[in-house]
């Protein structure tokens, strides 16, 4: 009975005569044998029963805790169905009501109550040995704002992507949510809510608690990756200053998001009448960690193509909630002054883009409907291919529909987006738009780090990446209008992306793995399949 309630090892129904015989399982199951295939249809069937999303991913999560390796293979083959499902829009919702639809432990809470003794807590993990963590501290979920312990969705759904999309071996996988407490005043009067009832810790109380947690990964899981997630601007930058020169970790809102957005202006490019990086002019809507990450990326690759940095920094503008950022201010945040350019001060995205005159619009705002149609016909009408990112999550957050992006231009916008959205029927053609999921980098990139045991992640990583990805994309892809690689082949293309990291670990002597004779061969090796075992 044990080992049909250990998800890692319970194959339910599949279990042979055999195996049931010796394992003594006769009796606790259902007498007739069934393939994994055939349980992966009955999942499928009553997976499709449920009429509502949240319901969707509570049978997919309840599935996750019987029988491990069913989930993975469900995810896996039905990737596009289920990635909106397991992650966003939904893992959003999932967010927002966690205290009220938690069932069963998955990941470590570390509180504000444990300073001084968070090693103590994180030797409660029972897995191992542990070599990819994903922390949040809840403070800035998507879009949604703080979200306090209710974060913890975030990393278990990332992990949950590292393994079904790259491979890494879910036993190695550890969740972290960090509760400093919340600023929310819905989640601080509700009863269910499972975090602490208390304000967010103070700066100096905050950094103890990162720093010891930091030191405490480095002696219990010296080999472990972290992946910072889901933190607000004011900590995101700081923390990954401070730690990434030490530690083995990044910050996928910063570096993942750009790697992927990246990847689609190379892509885009292709389909311009200049199709190099340095000829365009890049204007953000919203000056945080994903579009101040995006710049600094596309200011490294265009260096490498031969700008100079600051002529490379000219290309890329800002717009954040007090206009467009430039010199003359006195209340920019340091991460956003190396974008200050000498302009005169301009209120708007409007007016930005019909002075500026931009190739390429990123939203990386949080704000939904602020790609004016107004703002997409005066881009139509200085590009012959506009570039349209609306990156925002979840999709209630995005700037604008794929839809609208496409008609406001005449169906000549190059279009991706940070949520999903249906292909669209366009004057008698079927444009596909490109999501820009964080997903087609950060797998790859841990598979990458994990398989050579890089003692470092580096930016250098993240744009091999984005080349990587980039490469992938076919002319039938951009024919159709999408940036990006179908979904359903992301593992081959995170084994491509795991594939360059660890080659240039190697050359930078990052890595403490020896080196193999064919680097591809050795990262497959290692990717997690999840066909049952025989135990007979």
């Amino acid at each position: 009975m044990h080992l049909l309630h250990d998800p890692t090892f319970n194959k339910g129904t599949a279990f042979t005569e055999e195996e049931r015989k010796k394992l003594k399982l006769r009796g606790l199951l259902p007498p007739r044998v069934l393939t994994q295939d055939q349980q992966m249809q009955k999942v499928l069937e009553n997976f499709r029963r449920n009429t509502s999303d949240i319901e969707k991913y509570l049978y997919l999560i309840s599935l996750q805790d019987r029988n491990e390796r069913l989930f993975y293979r469900v995810v896996m083959d039905h990737l596009d169905e289920m990635m909106a499902i397991i992650y966003t829009p939904t893992v959003g919702l999932a967010c927002q009501l966690y205290g009220h639809i938690w069932r069963r432990p998955r990941g470590l809470f570390i509180t504000a109550h444990d300073r001084g003794r968070v090693t103590s807590v994180m030797r409660n993990w029972p897995h191992g040995p542990v070599r990819a963590i994903v922390v949040t501290d809840g403070e800035r979920i998507l879009g949604l704002g703080d979200l306090g312990a209710n974060g913890m969705a975030i990393p278990i759904g990332k992990l949950s992507l590292y393994t079904a999309c790259a491979g890494v071996h879910p036993a190695s996988c550890l969740p972290i949510t960090l509760d400093v407490g919340t600023e929310n005043e819905q989640l601080l009067a509700d009863a269910f809510y499972g975090g602490l009832a208390q304000r967010r810790l103070s700066i100096d109380e905050y950094d103890t608690l990162v720093d010891e947690f930091m030191h405490t990964v480095a002696k219990l899981f010296p080999r472990a990756l972290v992946q910072f997630e889901d933190f607000a601007n004011r900590n995101a930058f700081r923390l990954l200053r401070k730690y990434r020169d030490h530690a083995c970790c990044f910050n996928d809102d910063i570096q993942g998001t750009a790697s992927v957005c990246l990847a689609g202006l190379y892509s885009a490019v292709r389909l311009l009448p200049s199709t190099r990086l340095t000829d365009q002019k890049i204007l953000f809507l919203g000056a945080g960690e994903a579009g101040i990450g995006i710049a600094d990326l596309a200011v490294a690759a265009m260096t490498a193509e031969g700008l100079s940095d600051e002529d490379a920094r000219r290309t890329c503008w800002f717009v954040d909630s007090k206009g467009l950022v430039v010199k003359g201010r006195n209340d920019l945040a340091e991460h956003k002054r190396p974008y200050a350019h000498d302009q005169a001060w301009l209120p708007d995205l409007a007016s930005a883009v019909a002075v500026l005159k931009p190739t390429a619009l990123i939203g990386v705002c949080g704000q939904p409907h602020t790609f004016t149609r107004p703002a997409i016909e005066a881009m139509a009408a200085i590009n012959a291919r506009p570039l349209v990112f609306a990156l925002s999550n979840p999709t209630a957050k995005s700037e604008c529909t794929a839809e609208q992006a496409y008609e406001w231009s005449g169906g000549r916008a190059l279009f991706a987006s940070g949520s999903p959205f249906p292909p669209i029927d366009y004057q008698g053609k079927t444009l596909v738009p490109g999501q820009a999921n964080n997903v087609y980098v950060f797998p790859g990139v841990a598979l990458g780090v994990i398989s050579c045991g890089a003692r470092r992640v580096t930016d250098e990583m993240f744009l091999a990446a984005a080349r990587a990805l980039a490469a992938e994309v076919s002319e039938a892809d951009l024919a159709r209008g999408s940036l990006f690689p179908p979904l359903r082949r992301i593992r081959e293309i995170s084994a491509s992306i795991a594939t360059v990291v660890a080659r240039l670990a190697y050359e930078r002597g990052l890595a403490t793995e020896p080196q193999p004779d064919e680097v591809r061969t050795f990262v497959e090796a290692q990717m997690y399949d999840p066909a049952y075992e025989t135990y007979a």
